[in-house]
């Protein structure tokens, strides 16, 4: 069968070619469709329980997207005239951002006095040119004792202070963000030149959005030419052909254009986990090709001619090579069992550049290599040297048996050494200038994480109950004794200022007011009195029946972040059981992610496993053999995350996804090896050593190769900028290096050890 279809494809060959370019044309044009995703949203699916209550929230008091700008004033000082003026000028300046509906700096900070019996409402520095030195104390002793200014917009040494604008992003399309960013940077640039005694960094939620598809075109621009490059240096000196090298690189190209121009048919959006997809698809396909290619070569050396070359290699090869893209393909389908959408568009994306590379592989190969030239009788590079290697391991079969399953114990016995854990902004490494400038941030000035806590009072008007007040003072001054929180925001210290300016500024009625009528009175006299876009809709709700208390943080891991949401949770359960409190922000999305990843992953790894265990047994037509192939494909990543829990310790959200999808990977060569070790057994009656020494001779080198390729494709991933694909290809790499001495060193001893008699 497999022999009539491959002389049919050498028939058409030069049709069969046509086609193909054709048919990839067509997908691949649906590249054009392919838009960068620069929402962080991304990584959280619809029902995310955190998203959900971070949407709530947005609804209930305006959106907090924001951009930062971090000023430091080269002498150190930020209350000098120039400086204000640099500041009150960015201030102004910054309402011209697109979406911008709030900008807060201390130079407008609504300064609350009283004037006999009558509210003054005004911007702290109304003209800094006319300040006298007096004046710049004045208004440096106010900003440095106001608690909405200090560790948010000022810091306690008067050396750093932000300008905050807060963007209103529609959400209508995807160059929102990118318009806000580019509008901040050319405004950064912009003040620079005027105010050259500044330095100016760049932070915030918008930004950090920008910073995804920042990334991606790093990784773009720097790992993929270096895989190209490795992969045609590996195809020339494996094959030693020209044709097969060229055939199967204009393969691998194919498989990936037409893999993400599907993508931009289908409507995924880039992200930097997608965009490793090309990098996985090169390294991926080219196995299927080097195993067809390297026994064609190996059937020339033995004076067949190219095309009968080609169809005894198809027919040696056509089922094992259709059952590892088979297992390949779940593996990256068990993606989808993933809690961040961006990773089931990575598996999505590679199962269908790996499908493609198989249907290319058993068409458009053998026709393209039987129309270019093929030289040469010798077998593929480095066989000899496979051949001495399996007598070797033959030769110490128990030793390596044994050595074998110490080792694997002993890594398995490291594995809970692992603890979940993320630090959400150090996604992006410090060649990434938002990294650079949100640790800048967290060092100088205010915290880059945050926690939003909304607390009601389940009435219309009843953030004016002092009651309501007092145990929302209460739960903010528990929250400032915590030392992982930087700044509270919260509008019970406008209520302690305004209480105080009605009572001519006497420092003794800095306190809550006690009656609920006074308190409302205040809040109204107070809001009348505000500009434009310096309202509190950031921190009340439009009924006035809830307010946000915003909780600025140091920066955290994910499991900080989680103890200290349990805490606090604890804290209001205990001490105000009667307030409806929820609290939200992308911080503690990121910090649950993790675990929730981890969870639908495992279900996503045990679904894999039963689907490519019932393919292997189906194919090897033996339950005993199917039993056997499992512990050379499980084993590596149980080895795996023990020698990641020896030296690193931590697993992030992208880790989590590494078991299913390499458990899809790993099977190839172990198919590969295995199929031919029956073929010798069943359909040349070896005994199992000969039958492994047959095994060794066809198909060990290209094992190594695939594997070195796969290696190597995922260790360049490792060189991302983004931590999620880094740490990603850095444990896939030492799973598939485990994998592989496995499949040479374990598998074998295995086989002789359990060989049948009626295996022949």
């Amino acid at each position: 069968m497999v022999e009539r279809y491959t002389r049919w494809i050498i028939r058409w060959k030069y049709l069969i070619v046509l086609g193909s370019f054709i048919l990839v044309g067509i997908a691949a044009s649906g590249a054009k469709h392919l838009h960068f995703s620069n929402d962080y949203r991304m990584f959280f699916g619809n029902d995310n329980p955190q998203l959900l209550a971070f949407e709530k929230m947005q609804q209930t008091f305006n959106k907090n997207d924001n951009i930062l700008f971090v000023i430091t004033p080269k002498n150190g000082q930020v209350f000098s005239r120039k400086t204000l003026a640099a500041i009150k000028d960015l201030t102004h300046q910054a309402w011209q951002m697109p979406y911008s509906s709030r900008v807060d700096s201390i130079t407008n900070f609504q300064y609350t006095h009283a004037e006999g019996d009558e509210l003054i409402v005004d911007d702290l520095v109304p003209d800094p040119e006319k300040l006298t030195d007096q004046d710049l104390l004045k208004i440096q002793s106010i900003a440095i004792n106001e608690p909405v200014l200090i560790h948010r917009l000022i810091s306690p040494n008067s050396k750093y202070t932000g300008v905050n604008v807060t963007l209103q992003i529609p959400g209508k399309n995807l160059n929102e963000i990118p318009r806000a960013v580019k509008f901040a940077a050319q405004l950064k640039q912009k003040m620079l030149a005027k105010y050259p005694q500044l330095n100016i960094r760049l932070a915030g939620i918008a930004v950090m959005n920008n910073a995804f598809p920042e990334a991606s075109k790093n990784d773009v621009m720097h790992l993929y030419p270096v895989a190209l490059g490795f992969i045609i240096l590996t195809l020339y000196i494996l094959l030693r052909a020209f044709s097969g090298s060229i055939a199967t690189f204009v393969l691998l190209i194919m498989s990936i254009m037409a893999a993400m121009g599907l993508a931009g048919w289908s409507g995924i959006l880039l992200s930097p986990p997608v965009m490793s997809a090309p990098i996985m698809i090169l390294t991926m396909s080219i196995a299927d090709s080097v195993h067809l290619l390297a026994s064609m070569r190996h059937e020339m050396s033995r004076n067949l001619d190219k095309d009968s070359a080609m169809i005894e290699s198809m027919r040696i090869n056509f089922r094992p090579v259709f059952v590892t893209s088979l297992t390949t393909v779940l593996g990256f389908l068990s993606l989808n069992f993933s809690d961040a959408p961006p990773f089931h568009d990575l598996g999505n994306i590679a199962a269908i550049g790996v499908a493609i590379a198989f249907v290319l592989s058993i068409t458009f190969l053998p026709a393209a290599v039987a129309i270019l030239p093929a030289t040469g009788r010798h077998d593929i590079a480095g066989t000899d040297y496979m051949v001495k290697f399996g007598e070797f391991v033959i030769r110490h079969k128990k030793a390596l048996l044994y050595g074998n399953s110490v080792m694997i114990i002993v890594l398995a016995a490291l594995v809970p050494r692992n603890e979940l854990n993320d630090v959400f902004v150090n996604y992006f490494d410090k060649t990434i200038e938002f990294r650079r400038d949100s640790d800048y941030t967290a060092k100088h000035l205010t915290g880059v994480y945050y926690i939003n806590y909304a607390l009601s009072s389940n009435k219309s008007g009843g953030i004016s109950d002092p009651h309501f007040l007092k145990q929302a003072e209460k739960f903010v001054a528990y929250l400032r004794t915590l030392p992982q929180v930087v700044h509270v925001q919260s509008i019970t210290d406008t209520f302690k200022r305004l209480n105080k300016n009605m009572h001519a500024d006497d420092p003794a009625w800095y306190r809550l007011p006690e009656k609920r009528n006074l308190a409302a009175q205040y809040l109204l006299l107070y809001e009348m009195s505000l500009p434009y876009g310096l309202d509190l809709n950031n921190q009340i709700d439009v009924d006035k029946t809830a307010t946000k208390i915003a909780v600025t943080l140091k920066t955290l891991s994910s499991k900080q972040v989680i103890a200290l949401e349990q805490q606090t949770t604890a804290w209001l359960h205990q001490h105000m059981p009667e307030l409806s409190v929820y609290s939200s922000s992308p911080t503690v999305m990121f910090a649950h992610l993790g675990q929730r990843n981890i969870k639908s992953m495992l279900t996503g790894t045990v679904v894999a496993m039963i689907f490519i265990s019932a393919v292997l047994i189906i194919f090897l037509g033996s339950f005993k053999y199917g039993f056997i192939s499992l512990i050379p494909n499980l084993t590596p990543a149980i080895a795996g995350f023990g020698i990641w829990g020896l030296f690193v310790g931590q697993v992030g959200i992208a880790l989590s996804i590494v078991a299913g999808m390499t458990l899809g990977i790993v099977v190839d060569d172990t198919v590969h090896f295995l199929s031919k070790y029956l073929r010798a057994r069943r359909e040349q009656h070896l005994s199992a050593e000969d039958a492994v020494r047959y095994a060794f001779r066809s198909v060990g080198v290209a094992i190594v190769v695939t594997s070195v390729v796969l290696i190597a494709g995922f260790m360049i991933l490792a060189q991302s900028h983004f931590s999620l694909n880094s740490d990603m290809g850095l444990l896939t790499s030492i799973v598939i290096f485990l994998a592989l001495i496995f499949d040479l060193t374990l598998l074998p001893p295995l086989l002789i050890k359990f060989a049948g008699k009626h295996d022949t």
